[in-house]
């Protein structure tokens, strides 16, 4: 046996396989291409249309949490082989409607953990569990994945933030035939769990964080692909690995660039306040989102950001929402509704004019749908977004730019 990641895979390199044990095999591997094959055709048949892309998609969501170990590594907060809890969004079958919806204490081991309520009441100065009644989530826990082949997009928090901070994109994007997978970083989540065991946020190790973070997802695109082909018979066909995308808040914007610069396999990226510092890669598909009152990024950040876009030779699009701040991308708004800088109300950080920051009934339907056309576009070959992609579709709201032809310099004409 060997080992990759936390999955044990047989091995019995120079074996002899009798002839009719060989045509067995052979008979098989046949069987599975076609499996797969006919998987992706399904779900390329039903992308053939382009579901408005602000509302949930037609189908419902599935949502589970898993535990990946890449044993090529070992953590410098846990001193054992990096861990990392997972959430999965995904497509599930028609008989999900009916289901019970998850509850936000099912993120947190299904609410068994007694030490989480004192916790939030600490940090957030929230009940989670009256929070819990509350939580808007429509994805239901453990649901069957429904047959097709679905192009993967990772999500990466923010720093002190939690794989479900943006649950709200994760299963809407689900619902329109992504799988969507976010995990959390271990040390730099607010609080996470390993063998059931709680990991707080290690603040002091900022620039470990900043070398785990896209080796984390690289890791998990491996991972997914090794699921892909079996290692977990509900996702057995079911990802698509041709189609890979990553998007990321703030720390996790940071990400989604150091991937595009590092990793050919990730075919577009969205990265939300936030963007690396410097980059290799200019041609990479990018929707970049930022946010006018962002108190985090500051003036300095935020031009950093629109450097980004405009630096940005393949196709760019840019969305900045005029008053909206560092957390409006986030569930900031069901936990703490006051929280400031994107939630509630705040000052203007160039003026210091009160400002009422965009509530969330407004300002999801806008990130959902813009992402939602842009991957629809990059990873499913969906041009009927084209349109949607140009329009500002809130002016009182927004600035968008939108620029999906390839920009060349002279030089390269």
């Amino acid at each position: 046996m060997f080992t990759r990641g936390s999955f044990h895979v047989p091995a019995e390199a120079g074996a002899t396989v009798p002839l009719a044990l060989a045509g067995v095999v052979h008979a098989l591997s046949y069987v599975l291409m076609v499996v797969v094959l006919l998987a992706a055709v399904a779900a390329r048949a039903d992308e053939s249309a382009a579901p408005d892309p602000e509302k949930a998609g037609p189908y419902p969501v599935g949502v589970t949490t898993m535990q990946f170990t890449d044993h090529d590594r070992i953590d410098s907060l846990t001193k054992k082989p990096r861990s990392l809890l997972t959430e999965i969004w995904y497509p599930a079958t028609d008989d999900a409607k009916d289901l019970p919806k998850n509850r936000l204490l099912d993120f947190f081991l299904r609410g068994t953990d007694t030490a989480l309520p004192i916790l939030m009441q600490a940090v957030f100065n929230v009940d989670v569990k009256e929070l819990d009644k509350t939580f808007r989530d429509f994805s239901v826990r453990d649901a069957r994945i429904r047959d097709g082949a679905f192009p993967l997009v990772l999500f990466s928090h923010g720093n002190g933030g939690l794989r479900f901070q943006n649950a709200f994109l994760c299963e809407h994007l689900a619902s329109h035939g992504y799988i969507v997978a976010a995990p959390d970083h271990t040390g730099n989540a607010a609080v996470t769990y390993v063998d059931g065991q709680p990991v707080a946020f290690n603040e002091a190790d900022h620039d470990q964080a900043a070398k785990d973070r896209p080796i984390d997802i690289r890791f998990l695109i491996d991972t997914f692909q090794r699921l892909s082909n079996g290692v977990d018979s509900r996702f057995l066909a079911r990802i698509d690995m041709s189609r890979v995308a990553v998007c990321g808040h703030s720390f996790g914007g940071y990400t989604s660039t150091w991937l595009a610069d590092t990793d050919p396999r990730v075919r577009a990226i969205i990265p939300m306040a936030g963007v690396a510092k410097e980059r290799t890669n200019f041609t990479c598909p990018a929707m970049i989102m930022i946010a006018t009152e962002d108190k985090t990024m500051g003036l300095e950040g935020n031009d950093r950001i629109r450097k980004y876009y405009e630096d940005s030779k393949g196709p760019r699009y840019f969305i900045e929402f005029k008053n909206a701040g560092h957390f409006s991308f986030t569930e900031m708004y069901q936990f703490k509704p006051d929280f400031g800088d994107g939630i509630g109300t705040g000052k203007r950080i160039a003026s210091g004019e009160p400002v009422t920051y965009t509530p969330m009934d407004v300002i999801f339907p806008l990130i959902n749908g813009y992402a939602t056309a842009f991957l629809g576009k990059y990873l499913k070959g969906l041009d009927q977004y084209d349109a949607y992609l140009k329009e500002n579709r809130h002016p009182a709201e927004l600035i968008v730019k939108a620029e999906p032809a390839l920009l060349r310099t002279k030089d390269e004409k």
